[in-house]
């Protein structure tokens, strides 16, 4: 049986089948902020959404982030890595992308989970 929770105008914020969280990309809500307090955001955001699935990031199994600038790798490392504990980390990729529809964002997080 498939679920779909928090339905918005293009989509369901997360899908669940057999078993599996299917998140929707996410974004923070203040893209005022340089990339660290953006994932900050982003990483809070996942916590309850993964919780409206019946999950938490203890269960990931992946993760798609998308980012605009490379260089800044390694601040979304530090702040991704502070909301992890390093010993559940998912199968990841993170991918170069030329825009997320405003130039302030950053970085979209898309991620699978167990429930």
């Amino acid at each position: 049986m498939i679920k779909r929770i928090e339905k918005t105008k293009i989509m369901h914020r997360v899908v669940v089948n057999n078993g599996t969280a299917y998140l929707g990309g996410i974004i923070a809500d203040d893209v005022g902020v340089g990339m660290g307090g953006q994932v900050t955001q982003i990483c809070g955001k996942l916590d309850q959404v993964l919780a409206m699935a019946g999950s938490d990031k203890t269960k990931l199994l992946s993760a798609q982030l998308f980012i605009t600038d490379m260089s800044l790798k390694d601040e979304m490392n530090e702040a991704w890595l502070a909301w992890l504990d390093g010993n559940d980390l998912p199968a990841r990729a993170t991918i170069g992308v030329a825009d997320l529809g405003k130039p302030e964002i950053k970085i979209e997080v898309v991620v699978t989970a167990a429930v």
